[in-house]
């Protein structure tokens, strides 16, 4: 089942009972999230506050298969900029200068605050000129899981950066998880030992730190179709009727069960499979392996507690346009306003 909110609102908001008896109330909260999963929020054209978003943030993920040109990355960060914060997440990008493409590409209107690389996984902020003023607290960490992707040039892992723009505490986290439809077990221990790991081995962890109040993982999370053979899903993929394979994601399957990404938001998955397509073109595999269309790439986000911060979902899409890669980028775009009246 797909949880669906309306007008792109999308928080864990907590009540009286568990703010004042949290500790008395630790174990039936901890249950009655693991069978939250993932909830599906509609985007909507505009920030339906009663005034400006605090922070404006375009979100992208890419797996770039080893390939890059400056044309893609004008296509993937655009011309009509309307957003405070940019976040690109990147998978198997290539060992050429990706930070140097990407400033000089944003050179007019933004700069580079923070990044943070595992080899051809990587993770870029980009702030509005000048902004040094907003910016606080900003840290970054890396997480390996293993296995001799590194070796080719496709680490498999996450990275991640925590950083306070204009008040709020953030943390993003680009990601890249074990491949094949059947690691599904893999993956999922690979979310929950990142998860668990960021932030909190390094010699200056604050355990008593705030937590942060918006989380964002983007990344090639590599969950598959299930249930489902090549043919009849790539049938409806070309009659529009995609949407009826989002039932079959590994994904929010898996976020129902409660294993993973209990109280996360996504967007509706409006878009079309993003893997695997042959290079140069947007036609799907045609190699001897023939996979099936899926949706590896994805933008989930947390919102702490709605009762100090608010969140709008504006767009959630891929790029279809590019076509180096196997796989297509997805961006999304999120505003955030915090509440004045709470304490922070």
């Amino acid at each position: 089942m797909v949880k669906i909110l309306e007008m792109g609102y999308c928080c864990r908001r907590r009540s009286k009972m568990e703010r004042s008896n949290a500790s008395d109330n630790m174990v039936s909260h901890i249950v009655a999230a693991q069978q939250e999963g993932i909830r599906t929020v509609r985007s909507c054209n505009s920030c339906d506050f009663s005034s400006d978003p605090d922070v404006c943030i375009c979100l992208v993920t890419w797996n770039m298969n080893g390939q890059v040109s400056y044309e893609d990355l004008a296509e993937l960060v655009g011309s009509k900029r309307k957003f405070d914060l940019l976040v690109v997440g990147l998978q198997e990008a290539p060992q050429k200068s990706i930070s140097r493409m990407l400033q000089a590409t944003l050179a007019e209107t933004h700069a580079l605050l923070g990044k943070a690389i595992m080899q051809s996984v990587q993770l870029y902020v980009f702030g509005p000129k000048d902004s040094e003023l907003d910016t606080k607290e900003l840290k970054v960490d890396k997480q390996s899981v293993g296995g001799l992707g590194g070796l080719i040039g496709r680490k498999k892992g996450a990275v991640a950066i925590h950083i306070n723009f204009r008040g709020i505490r953030m943390v993003f986290i680009s990601c890249h998880l074990s491949a094949h439809a059947h690691n599904v077990e893999e993956r999922n221990s690979q979310c929950r030992h990142i998860s668990h790991s960021l932030f909190t081995k390094s010699k200056h962890w604050n355990p008593y730190a705030p937590p942060a109040q918006l989380t964002v993982w983007l990344g090639d999370l590599n969950y598959r179709l299930q249930g489902i053979d090549n043919r009849p899903a790539r049938k409806l993929i070309r009659k529009d009727l995609h949407k009826m394979l989002i039932g079959k994601d590994q994904l929010l399957q898996e976020a129902e069960r409660g294993e993973i990404f209990s109280g996360y938001c996504e967007g509706t998955l409006k878009f079309k499979p993003t893997y695997k397509y042959d290079v140069g073109s947007s036609d799907y595999d045609t190699s001897h392996k023939v996979r099936v269309p899926s949706w590896t790439d994805r933008i989930l986000f947390k919102i702490e507690d709605a009762d100090k911060v608010k969140a709008i979902l504006r767009s959630y899409e891929s790029v279809d346009a590019i076509e180096s890669s196997d796989h297509k980028p997805v961006k999304a775009h999120l505003c955030l306003k915090l509440n004045p009246n709470q304490d922070q």
